[in-house]
C-alpha cells in the first residue's frame, strides 16, 4: 500500500511523474480554508432519504492535526430552517470556488465504520444544468455494512441512482479501509474515466461503455465534495451495532492537470 504524508515533497510518483499541480488543500491550518471550500448546510435528505442534517458547526467539519475532519454525530439537533434529525454530519464543496475539466483529483483519507455510515468523495458537473444531466463522479463511495469494498461510480442522464455505472474495489483477505488511510483518486480524459486506490488502476469507463441511446457529460469542469451521509436507500439505517461519534480524516486533497 502506498502511503504518503501532506508535503508536497512526497507527492506519490504516479502524480509527481504525470502531472501537474494546480490545485490543493493540504488541511495545515487551524479552521477550514474558506476561499477553497464553501459548506453545504441542511437536513433534506439530498435525494437519498439521508438522516443528518449537515452543519457549519466546529462540532462537524473541523481541521486538527494536518487533517481535516467530518465528523458525524448522533444527537437531536433542529437547523434554521426548522428541520430535526436525530444525527449531524459535515459536508463541504468547492463549488464557486474551483471547478475543473479533466486532469487527476485524489484525496488521502481515512473512512469511518459502522451500519448506516456513507462516507463520500465525489464531483458534480459545474456547467448549470441540474442532476444527473450535469454528471456525477463518485471517486470513492463506502457503506458501513462493506467495510472491505469501495465504489467508483458515475451518475449521467439515462444511467443514475441505481443505474449509475460503477465497480467496487475490494481489499485483500477482508481488511477494512477504516483501518488506515488510503489514496483515492480518478484520472479522467476527453476519452475515458479511471479509478485508483493507493494508484492500482481497478476501473476504467469510455463512452462506448455507456447504455445504448444515452450520452456522455464528462467534458465540462467539475467540483469537489466531501461528506460523512448517515443513513438513505442505499446503506440503510444506523443500527444497535453503530457507534458514535464517526469521523472521516482527510489529510489532503489535490488536483492535477496533465504535463
Amino acid at each position: 500500500m502506498l502511503l504518503v504524508t501532506a508535503t508536497l515533497l512526497s507527492q506519490p510518483l504516479i502524480a509527481r511523474d504525470r502531472w501537474k499541480l494546480v490545485w490543493h488543500d493540504e488541511f495545515d491550518g487551524v479552521s477550514l480554508a474558506t476561499d477553497k471550500w464553501t459548506y453545504v448546510v441542511g437536513g433534506n435528505g439530498f435525494g437519498n432519504d439521508e438522516l443528518e442534517y449537515y452543519t457549519d458547526r466546529r462540532q462537524n467539519v473541523y481541521v486538527q492535526n494536518g487533517n481535516l475532519i467530518l465528523n458525524a454525530l448522533k444527537e437531536s439537533y433542529t437547523g434554521p430552517d426548522g428541520v430535526s434529525r436525530e444525527y449531524t454530519s459535515g459536508r463541504i464543496r468547492t463549488k464557486g470556488k474551483f471547478s475543473q475539466a479533466y486532469g487527476r483529483f485524489e484525496a488521502r483519507v481515512k473512512i469511518p465504520r459502522g451500519q448506516g455510515i456513507w462516507p463520500a468523495f465525489w464531483m458534480l458537473g459545474d456547467n448549470g444544468e441540474r442532476w444527473p444531466d450535469c454528471g456525477e463522479i463518485d471517486i470513492m463511495e463506502n457503506i458501513g455494512r462493506e467495510p472491505d469494498t469501495i465504489h467508483g461510480t458515475v451518475h449521467g442522464p439515462g444511467y443514475s441512482g441505481s443505474k449509475g455505472i460503477g465497480t467496487p474495489y475490494k481489499l485483500p483477505n477482508g481488511a477494512a479501509f477504516s483501518a488506515d488511510f488510503h489514496i483515492y483518486a480518478v484520472e479522467w480524459t476527453r476519452q475515458s474515466i479511471q479509478w485508483y486506490v493507493d494508484d492500482a488502476l481497478y476501473k476504467t469507463l469510455t463512452p462506448a461503455d455507456l447504455p445504448v441511446g444515452t450520452r456522455w457529460v464528462y467534458d465540462h469542469p467539475f467540483f469537489l465534495i466531501l461528506n460523512v451521509a448517515v443513513g438513505g436507500r442505499w446503506p440503510g439505517s444506523p443500527d444497535q451495532t453503530t457507534s458514535f461519534p464517526q469521523k472521516m480524516y482527510v489529510d489532503y486533497v489535490r488536483v492535477y492537470q496533465a504535463e
